[in-house]
């Protein structure tokens, strides 16, 4: 079950470059919010608010309750633009969400247990992971605010794909559907010790030559 994050914003009368410049100087941050059957409105927001909000996982993947005066609306996060080397967010983009509509929104993974796995407790042994995070589709409702992934019982040599994670019921990552070549590996432990170990005797060997 999705968490509700209710998020107060205020209507932007003013738009364009030097507008948004202006609203910046002032602590602000201009947004917009776009889809479903309405159109498109400029918004702004505050920036030490915005700048707490985006400390939080969460707030790139769950469903948030955008307040405009009393008016709430359902949106997910599409873009956050920063200042290349300020601590500053310079826009946001937010997406409507009809609360009956399947939705596609990537989620972080959270990898738990690795230390406890007879892989993590193997010297020698390397844990990768190719994914941090996953797309999945699912009504809004639905939609969970991470995919947890136990390594407790990783083994060397086992890799774990994306279709060995444990879904929340109603949700499904679309990848699947689009083939078995599609099931790409979130997870492998390899052992590095014997193709080091080769490596080394194979330049030993070419030494002697």
């Amino acid at each position: 079950m999705a968490t509700s994050h209710k998020i107060e914003v205020q209507l932007r009368d003013a738009e364009g470059k030097g507008a948004s410049r202006r609203l910046r100087r002032a602590g602000k941050v201009p947004a917009i919010v776009y889809g479903g059957d309405l159109p498109p409105r400029a918004i702004q927001m505050d920036h030490n608010t915005v700048w707490l909000l985006s400390q939080n996982e969460w707030f790139y993947s769950a469903i948030l309750d955008l307040s405009l005066n009393g008016d709430v609306q359902p949106v997910v996060l599409r873009d956050l633009q920063r200042h290349p080397f300020k601590q500053q967010i310079l826009h946001l983009d937010f997406q409507r969400v009809n609360l009956d509509k399947p939705i596609r929104v990537r989620v972080p993974l959270h990898f738990i247990n690795e230390e406890k796995s007879p892989a993590g407790k193997t010297s020698g042994v390397v844990i990768s992971r190719t994914f941090t995070d996953v797309e999945v589709e699912c009504l809004p409702r639905k939609l969970p605010e991470h995919i947890e992934v136990d390594l407790g019982d990783l083994q060397v040599g086992q890799i774990i794909h994306l279709s060995d994670l444990k879904l929340p019921e109603g949700v499904e990552i679309p990848e699947l559907k689009l083939g078995k070549e599609r099931d790409h590996a979130v997870v492998t432990a390899r052992e590095v010790q014997a193709e080091s170990g080769s490596a080394e005797g194979e330049e030993g060997e070419a030494g002697k030559s």
